[in-house]
This record gives structure tokens, sequence and C-alpha cells, in this order.
């Protein structure tokens, strides 16, 4: 590695629920820097996802990220000459952002209204333990189980 890495940048709480988790999924589905109209997208999204379970959003908001959130994935790694599947586990902020960019882009897939409701179908798909982003999350996983035999080139 010849160049130093870049420092993380700070994110900013969002101004609703004072929570880094909700503005840095807003930064995900926000499109051509148009920050508003994700932020009322998610909101009302939210809004949606209590109504349908009769409990916190915020917390249901969590609980889906945490279900879709992938424990291992496969990385390709060249050993001579042979390109081998190897299994490594994500790390925390790699997790949340692989679940953020699935959950939106299913819900994107989604045929629906508007994509505040397709967000919350898709969040209360996640946290019923289906919908497109847990599948993803499952293939994931069972990618990883598969080759586990090449666990050792880590």
């Amino acid at each position: 590695m010849r160049r130093r890495r870049p420092e993380k940048r700070e994110i900013l709480p969002d101004p609703v629920y004072n929570d880094v988790m909700v503005a840095k999924f807003v930064n995900n589905l926000m499109q051509r820097g148009k920050k508003s109209v994700a932020e009322k997208i998610f909101y009302d999204s939210i809004k949606i996802v209590e109504a349908k379970t009769k409990s916190d959003g915020l917390e249901m908001f969590k609980k889906a990220l945490e279900s879709v959130a992938p424990l291992l994935e496969i990385k390709a790694k060249r050993i001579g000459g042979a390109t081998y599947q190897v299994p490594i586990e994500v790390s925390e902020r790699r997790r949340y952002a692989l679940a953020m960019r699935w959950i939106i882009s299913f819900a994107k897939a989604r045929n629906g209204k508007s994509m505040a409701e397709k967000l919350s179908a898709e969040l209360v798909a996640a946290i019923n333990n289906e919908g497109g982003a847990i599948e993803k999350r499952t293939n994931t996983h069972k990618m990883a189980e598969a080759n586990k035999a090449f666990a050792h080139f880590r």
C-alpha cells in the first residue's frame, strides 16, 4: 500500500431522531444532492412503519438494519494462478453500509406507489425476516458457508 488512507468523515446526527445511523441512511437514500427529498421519504416511511407495526418507528428501523446486516461475505483472492472465493468476516461499518444499500436497492425495485411506501414495505419485510434484502443476506451467508474450505487463505 503506497498511499495513506483518507480519514473517515464525521457524520452529524439527523435533526429529528438525533441519530447518526438515520443520517447515514438518508445520505444513502439521497439522489442528486437532494437531501430534503430524501429526508421526507425516510420520515414518511418511518410513519408508515409505525402505523403498520404499531410500535416505535426508529426501533423498527434499527431492527430491520440489524436483521439485514451480513456477518460473513466472500472476497476473491488470487493465489498461484487460481482465484479462490475466501469467506471473510464483515467489519461493523461495512455490515451496516451493506445493509443500508441492500434495503434501499430492493425498496427501489419494489412496485408500489411512492418511494416512502416502497421503503416502508421493505423495512417491514426485513423486520419479519423476509423480502429481497434478507434474501440477499441469506445468499451471501450461503456462499460464505459453501466456501468455508478456503477460509485458511484469509
